[in-house]
């Protein structure tokens, strides 16, 4: 994927909007408080059953997107699409999650992305609380397998000191997507001061070299979990589809942000979409793929916990969210 300077500098300078978060909103958002590690951040999971599979999402937080970081975006035509929802832009601003989800079947645990830790302050970083209220721990995950090397999504890979926080599983990951964030020809040219996401990339991996599983394209990475290429939020980005006898389960990374507006409007990409181009390619491919196959799908950036099936609405698209004791 030819990457241009401009949709670079654009992905990383989107890096802070999670900072802005709101701890009020944090609250309002979250469906399932089972706890409360501190008074901002709420404990939230919720469990389904997928044929022989049990998945579990596990919220990390939330973020407040700026409407100025969406390509294309329009107040007016907004504000038609979110008028008679619970959808609001307060102060030029949206509240967006980070989910991860666990996959537990027979000995295989696994972790489909690891959440924020502490990049982005308090109000991100609860999917370990949220992990172990579930009740796993750790040290139980056999397998971490990753969408794409954004830091919402493997800065949970480390604890605070630097070391492994999952000490016992391999990491799986796209060799396209990390081939690129370790490609020194691509760092140098990155001006210094914008490497941050590469540095946090490298890091995030670095003490698990030993045990990295890659894959390329469409590839079986476990029993019953397929890969989905997804490219141009990142060069390497993918989605997983899980397969276990029942009615399969897209879980698609970040290819829908926004739930309220980008199912309406799947031309408004985000200023950290590397190749808007081909993100919207990706994402029309995969809307008219799931409401055609009738997909339950499920996504990282999704209303908590992200579970639904994608309808057809005219020229765009709609999203039907699950009941909440949803199993199937």
């Amino acid at each position: 994927m030819t990457l241009s300077r401009r949709h670079l500098l654009g992905a990383l300078a989107a890096a802070p909007v999670a900072t802005l978060a709101s701890p009020s909103l944090l609250r309002a958002a979250s469906h399932s408080a089972a706890e409360s590690a501190t008074p901002d951040l709420p404990v939230a999971y919720h469990s389904f059953q997928i044929g022989s599979a049990r998945v579990t999402a596990l919220l990390d937080g939330h973020f407040l997107l700026n409407t100025s970081q969406i390509n294309g975006f329009d107040q007016a035509e907004a504000d038609t699409v979110l008028d008679g929802t619970f959808y609001r832009i307060k102060d030029d601003q949206m509240s967006l999650p980070v989910n991860g989800y666990l996959v537990e079947q027979g000995e295989a645990v696994t972790l489909i992305d690891a959440g924020t830790a502490d990049l982005f302050g308090p109000i991100l970083g609860g999917l370990e609380a949220a992990l172990r209220a579930a009740g796993r721990t750790p040290e139980e995950i056999t397998s971490v397998v990753v969408t794409h090397l954004h830091p919402d999504h493997i800065g949970g890979l480390l604890k605070s000191d630097g070391t492994a926080r999952f000490p016992n599983a391999e990491i799986v990951v796209g060799q396209g997507e990390y081939d690129f964030w370790h490609d020194d020809a691509v760092y140098a040219g990155v001006p210094q001061d914008s490497r941050g996401f590469f540095d946090i990339a490298r890091g995030a991996v670095a003490p698990y070299q030993d045990r990295l599983k890659m894959f390329e394209g469409e590839a079986e990475v476990m029993s019953g979990l397929r890969s989905v290429p997804l490219p141009g939020h990142t060069p390497g980005h993918c989605g997983f589809l899980l397969e276990t006898g029942a009615a399969p389960l897209l879980i698609w990374g970040d290819l829908i942000h926004s739930t309220a507006l980008q199912f309406a409007r799947p031309d408004w990409t985000l200023a950290f979409d590397m190749d808007p181009e081909q993100t919207v390619k990706s994402r029309t491919m995969m809307l008219d793929r799931a409401a055609s196959e009738g997909l339950l799908v499920t996504g990282m950036h999704l209303d908590f916990p992200g579970l639904g099936r994608v309808e057809r609405d005219g020229d765009a698209y709609g999203f039907d969210q699950a009941p909440w004791q949803f199993s199937l």
